[in-house]
């Protein structure tokens, strides 16, 4: 296992060079340029132009600039923010971890509800459940995410109150200790629902349609007929091998959900990467955004990675060569 990880880990660097170069490619074709705003007429604002440009090395050929900034990237250094001046990793790190609580909030709501919806509906196949929970699978599939995000929005916070607008605590209270934790979860029970919806219906459709095809296998009428009850039939024998085509599905939707959260955040107020990314390409800050975008390349590499590994410790058939 541990000679498969390190290949893996060298095919991933040419692949995430790859990855590079494209990104730096189609930030450099965007209209426009990070100085577009500053670039006017008079003397002293073409002096301050080019003093910028000189600084940033934006007169440099491109292959030289990308060079520089790929070679920052592999030594820690992901350059410096065209807005603020501050370094682009800096400013990522700030935001990460309410990026980070966000993704994984609604990662774990959507199995948490998506696996037991997904067995019942396959064990209860053609039953009233599975009709309900098939045809608000593919509801939650088609609706867009922002459209959901608003009507939550109108519904509990403007018409009933009952929950925040947006942000992660209230800056008007002085919240400490065990308050501090329950003015967090306020804030995030819209934004997590909303981000989960999309991923809950996906993954509940590809547990049911799994489950379907286990259940119809023969080691499992076996198992019935041995006299097992039918809960550990479901749980121990076919959820466990229906969830080796279900890791996929859910290990990748992590990366969606870090993507997704572009949309939650920017609606919802939370200071995270998505606000962050929609910020810098406002102002065209291309180092900032080429660290968000290398961000969410590696975390799909990485995403395929444990894919393989959860592969191997659900079906001990899986071995990968050493």
């Amino acid at each position: 296992m541990t000679t498969f990880l390190v290949k893996r880990g060298l095919q991933a660097i040419p692949l995430l060079i790859g990855i590079s170069l494209l990104l730096f490619a189609m930030l450099q074709m965007t209209p426009g340029g990070p100085l577009a705003s500053s670039e006017g007429t008079g003397a002293q604002n073409a002096a301050r132009v080019e003093q910028i440009r000189e600084h940033y090395g934006l007169d440099d050929p491109l292959p030289v600039q990308y060079f520089n900034w790929a070679g920052g990237v592999a030594t820690g250094d992901w350059g410096t923010s065209f807005n603020t001046g501050r370094p682009v990793l800096t400013m990522i790190w700030e935001r990460l971890p309410n990026t980070l609580l966000l993704t994984g909030a609604a990662f774990l709501l959507a199995i948490a509800i998506a696996v037991p919806i997904g067995v019942l509906a396959a064990r209860k196949q053609y039953s009233w459940f599975d009709y309900v929970s098939s045809g608000l699978s593919f509801v939650g599939v088609a609706m867009p995410s922002f459209w959901l995000a608003l009507m939550l929005l109108f519904v509990f916070s403007y018409s009933l109150g009952w929950l925040p607008s947006g942000g992660l605590e209230d800056l008007r209270a002085d919240h400490e200790g065990f308050s501090a934790v329950i003015d967090r979860v306020r804030h995030m029970i819209l934004p997590v629902i909303v981000l989960a919806a999309v991923s809950t219906a996906q993954l509940a459709r590809y547990v049911r349609g799994a489950m379907l095809d286990v259940l119809q296998q023969d080691y499992v009428r076996t198992a019935r007929g041995s006299g097992l009850r039918e809960r550990t039939v479901i749980v121990g024998h076919a959820l466990r091998n229906a969830a080796i085509p279900v890791v996929t599905v859910a290990v990748l939707t992590i990366p969606e959900l870090f993507l997704g959260s572009v949309v939650m955040e920017t609606i919802f107020a939370i200071p995270g990467i998505g606000r962050l990314f929609v910020e810098s390409a406002n102002l065209r800050d291309y180092p900032v955004l080429l660290g968000i975008l290398m961000i969410g390349a590696a975390l799909v590499v990485v995403a395929n990675l444990v894919a393989d590994i959860v592969y191997s410790l659900l079906d001990p058939r899986i071995r990968y060569a050493s």
